[in-house]
């Protein structure tokens, strides 16, 4: 397996952000903080697979799009519903979240096999991995879970 450095630049009416992405594969990754900065900037939608019950506990990324990884259609509800999510363009740029990477890993995979052309998995998730802190300890913004 080979690992490699991907350094992407993203020019946007709030700035110029570098994106220091490693790459394995076909698998793109972003630290929690770019992916914040690119859904601020509306350069990425950002998809949160957990639970209801996870988006209770800890609140959910604020402006992400909440699709259950537990869809009662199966997996090609699941898919259909992130399809959804960008206005069914497979192209659009993704980032995933969930709790600590694994289930975006696995997701992002599933996706990729599916066509779609920019996923973008947030590897250490919202209460952080190996890959980093993860969104809540970065303190990034949450919002509550609307179904409280």
């Amino acid at each position: 397996m080979k690992l490699w450095i991907l350094v992407v630049v993203v020019l946007t009416g709030a700035g110029v952000y570098v994106l220091m992405t490693s790459r394995s594969a076909d698998y793109l990754e972003l630290t929690a903080p770019e992916a914040q900065r690119l859904v601020a900037a509306g350069d990425v939608t950002l998809i949160d697979i957990r639970t209801p019950e996870e988006w209770r506990q800890t609140g959910v990324p604020r402006n992400a799009k909440l699709v259950n990884m537990v869809h009662p259609g199966g997996v090609d509800g699941f898919v259909s519903e992130i399809l959804d999510q960008v206005d069914g363009d497979a192209d659009a740029p993704i980032a995933l979240i969930c709790r600590t990477g694994n289930r975006t890993t696995q997701v992002q995979r599933l996706l990729v096999a599916r066509g779609f052309g920019q996923v973008y998995n947030i590897s250490e998730g919202m209460v952080g991995s190996s890959a980093g802190p993860g969104w809540l300890k970065r303190g990034l913004p949450i919002e509550p879970y609307p179904n409280q």
